[in-house]
């Protein structure tokens, strides 16, 4: 620990003491060796014979004033109550009720990891075969068969073509990026999205509207691009379209097609979604269209740089997790439910 070099310069110094002490020096001819207090030396001499190494290698708790704020309060109030005239509690708030300043508040938060100005969202899906679907669709992901492909189709609806009533500033040194917060609208389209499992590839369809016709379509245009010789399990949601009885009739025509259903609230078991979202951000968010065609044209144009270098999603996580973490959901939200009846 003398010689180290990872070690600090208090712990090294600390370990030569003890050294010189062990070869016999007094604590005045230590003290005088490496320029500190006598008392200094006879303190860590007396620790370490005390408590040995680990007495040494960290200091005592010091003095000086304790601190005023009632930590466990404000988070007592952050946690279990809301301020009379808002939904959340803010520092300024806090720091009124309980009379401290709002870097203490802060301060409590932060040590805690209490984060009040952010909410997130949740669905707990409450489809009865709830189990038997994820069961389902988890066992694809974790374990494809085999001569199969297995494609996570969805539509993306309602993608609107956005053009900025100015033109915005761009990039540069010191200031960001600009774009005016009105737009205009110049129409909508629907893209519908097969992602490839395997390899991560994407076949793509625009269309103006989602309706059984256009879904059948999109089916068609799957079997088309697909390998003639292999299986077909297409992962899809409940949207009624994908149970028309048009549908239902051609895809029993196609055997090679097996359908398999999300549970009802859980888009998130479908793998596309992660495509939709990487599309949304990369490309439409900040994007600036003047008409449809440009709009599809874009999304044409990002659907192919994608498949010129797919990267497959890798699902990770075992439907046996997945359901330990619904359940406790519903247990929590249950009892919430109980006591705000009671």
């Amino acid at each position: 620990m003398a010689r180290s070099n990872t070690t600090t310069v208090r712990l090294a110094r600390r370990a030569r003491i003890i050294l010189l002490a062990a070869a016999g020096l007094d604590n005045q001819s230590i003290a005088r060796q490496w320029n500190t207090g006598r008392v200094q030396v006879g303190r860590w001499r007396q620790r370490y014979a005390e408590g040995e190494l680990s007495a040494i290698e960290r200091d005592f708790p010091r003095g000086g004033r304790k601190p005023s704020a009632d930590h466990q309060r404000i988070i007592e109030l952050t946690t279990q109550t809301t301020p009379g005239n808002a939904t959340r509690w803010s520092t300024r708030s806090m720091a009124e009720v309980v009379g401290v300043s709002p870097s203490t508040v802060l301060r409590a938060w932060r040590a805690h990891g209490l984060k009040p100005h952010r909410i997130e969202t949740f669905q707990v899906s409450r489809d009865p075969q709830f189990v038997e679907k994820l069961e389902d669709i988890v066992g694809l992901y974790l374990n494809p068969p085999e001569h199969a492909l297995v494609l996570c189709c969805d539509e993306k609806s309602q993608v609107q073509a956005l053009d900025r009533t100015q033109p915005g500033l761009p990039l540069k040194q010191g200031r960001a990026a600009t774009m005016t917060h009105d737009y205009k609208r110049h129409g909508t389209t629907t893209l519908f999205a097969a992602l490839n499992t395997l390899d991560g590839s994407v076949i793509s369809r625009c269309e103006s509207r989602h309706r059984h016709v256009e879904w059948l379509k999109f089916l068609k245009q799957i079997d088309r691009e697909t390998p003639k010789h292999k299986d077909l399990h297409v992962i899809c949601d409940n949207y009624a379209t994908h149970k028309h009885a048009k549908v239902k009739d051609w895809l029993e025509k196609h055997p090679r097609f097996h359908m398999h259903f999300t549970p009802t609230s859980a888009s998130w078991l479908n793998m596309v979604e992660r495509f939709f979202r990487d599309l949304t951000t990369d490309r439409l968010r900040r994007g600036v269209f003047h008409s449809v065609p440009d709009l599809i044209a874009a999304i044409e144009s990002y659907v192919a740089s994608h498949n010129e270098n797919p990267k497959a999603f890798i699902w990770t996580a075992k439907a046996k997790d997945i359901l330990e973490k619904v359940i406790r959901a519903n247990k929590r939200l249950s009892s919430k439910q109980n006591g705000a009846q009671h």
